[in-house]
């Protein structure tokens, strides 16, 4: 029963499983079916599709090959068309150029025709003069002479008064200009008249500090002066002895340094050594501290320290009586001044002020012309070539030949010559009063002449028989113009030409 069980399982099992296998089968066929058929579709309406899209590849193609030929035709046309605007230019161009070939030859005919018109004139003319010269038995050059000789006479009066006037009003107002351009640039800064001397008095608190400072044998005196470089000179001047020399700096120092020795009370050798080297360092910390003030008051900034040093040593200068210093801080303000009236460069005109006279602050020890060694200074230090020119052209060491150049040049000279700027040495003021007064009697026709006014004026006297009074207008230029260009003199030297003529009779 058991096994009659388990066969029908088994062959049910079996019938199944060969019921499965087939129907599964029938399945996968079918699938396959559907799926061929859909492959078949996609793979016709891919065709299909191919077509179109090659059909629509062909029209484009059709159409940009029509286009293409429509833009070639067009860009024949154009060409074409500008060709023959080329050819109809170079046409009117050949034309113009025949035009102009003939105009030039028209000229040239001309020319020539025009030539041989003025030899003819010219001709005619030499015959004219040549026949006026035997009717008039006179040259041409006779008879100019004698026309403008009797011009000259008949308007004499009239030339002399005319000429009178006209530099009467230019130098009244020229004068007035330069009156209000130079009074405006100085009354803007006043500066001391004092000049420095070559000696420096220092006062003791008693005459036996005398005996103390010249030590034992004079060991004590002996060894300041050879120390500090300068003469010490103990006379019987109460209660003072004086420092002489021409370093201002030296002086400088030697006056704090035996100051300080009289104040500690301690004066031998070693001690002068000691405090001369204190001091003297004291004393270059001073000079750039001088300098950097001065540069500060004028309102120059952006100079090289060691300028500023060199700056400073100018205030222990002495140069015609004047501190060096303080000349050109007043230099600076005055050209400064000077260039805002006259429309130029303030900062170069008040930067070059204060450095034109940089060059003595080392000019005992380089040789050369101040000028020339304040030029390669500034040069060294980098200062720009417009105020380097105003340096080297301050006192004509070089022609100046910019408007700053000469506006310093302006302001120094008013500087030296302002009243107590400087003190002239007695023999060289008078040797430049008879140089002025014998140019002035070189002349033809002055009988004499002198210089007055401390050689602001000159007054020349001429025989009234052989200059008249238009040779005397003649006579005045001449002498200024000479007086210019062979003498130097500041500010500036009026000539004062006097015709006078006298008659007497007596009566009996």
């Amino acid at each position: 029963m058991d096994s009659m069980l388990i066969l029908l399982a088994l062959v049910g099992l079996g019938a199944g499983t060969v019921g499965g296998y087939f129907y599964r089968k029938n399945v996968v066929e079918s699938k396959n079916r559907d799926l061929n058929e859909k492959s078949a579709q996609l793979l016709k309406d891919a065709q299909n599709k191919a077509k179109d899209l090659l059909f629509e590849a062909k029209n484009n193609s059709f159409k940009l090959l029509d286009e293409a030929k429509k833009d070639e035709r067009m860009k024949r046309e154009q060409l074409h068309k500008i060709e023959q605007r080329l050819v109809s230019k170079e046409q009117i161009l050949e034309k113009k150029s025949e035009d102009a070939d003939k105009l030039k030859e028209e000229l040239e005919n001309k020319v020539t025709s025009v030539k041989r018109l003025r030899e003819e004139v010219q001709k005619i003319q030499e015959m004219q003069e040549v026949e006026l010269e035997k009717v008039a038995q006179m040259s041409k050059e006779d008879a100019k002479a004698i026309l403008l000789k009797k011009v000259e006479d008949d308007t004499k009066e009239v030339l002399v008064e005319q000429i009178k006037k006209t530099e009467k009003e230019v130098k009244d107002q020229a004068a007035q200009k330069a009156k209000y351009i130079i009074a405006e640039a100085v009354q803007k800064y006043a500066a001391e008249t004092t000049v420095e001397s070559t000696a420096t008095i220092v006062s003791l608190p008693s005459d036996d500090m005398k005996g103390r400072i010249i030590g034992r044998e004079g060991r004590n005196i002996n060894t300041f002066e050879e120390i500090t470089g300068v003469d010490v000179i103990v006379d019987d001047t109460p209660g003072s002895i004086v420092i002489s020399g021409f370093d201002l700096v030296r002086r400088y120092v030697a006056k704090i340094t035996l100051e300080r020795l009289i104040s500690d009370g301690r004066i031998h050798p070693a001690r002068i050594e000691e405090t001369y080297e204190k001091v003297k360092g004291e004393v270059g910390q001073l000079v750039k501290e001088l300098g950097e003030k001065a540069a500060f008051d004028v309102g120059v900034a952006g100079l090289h320290p060691n300028l500023v040093k060199l700056l400073g040593r100018l205030k222990f200068r002495v140069s015609h009586g004047q501190n060096v210093l303080k000349h050109s801080m007043e230099v600076a303000f005055i050209a400064a001044n000077l260039a805002s009236e006259l429309g130029a460069d303030v900062n170069i005109c008040k930067r070059a002020g204060l450095l034109h006279d940089i060059g003595k602050a080392v000019d005992h020890e380089v040789q050369g012309n101040h000028a020339a060694i304040g030029r390669d200074i500034a040069k060294k230090f980098g200062i720009s070539p417009a105020v380097i020119h105003c340096i080297e052209s301050h006192n004509d060491y070089i022609e100046a030949d910019s408007l700053e150049a000469m506006i310093v040049s302006a302001a120094n000279a008013i500087a030296n010559s302002r009243p107590g700027a400087s003190k002239d040495n007695l023999d060289n003021y008078i040797k430049r009063l008879d140089e002025l007064e014998n140019v002035c009697s070189t002349f033809e026709g002055v009988e004499k002449s002198f210089a007055i006014q401390s050689g602001t004026e000159v007054r020349v006297f001429v025989n009234p028989t052989n200059v008249d009074d238009l040779g005397a207008v003649k006579l005045s230029h001449e002498i200024t113009r000479k007086i210019e260009r062979d003498l130097q003199y500041p500010g500036q030297i009026k000539v004062n030409v006097i015709r006078e003529t006298r008659d007497e009779a007596y009566a009996k």
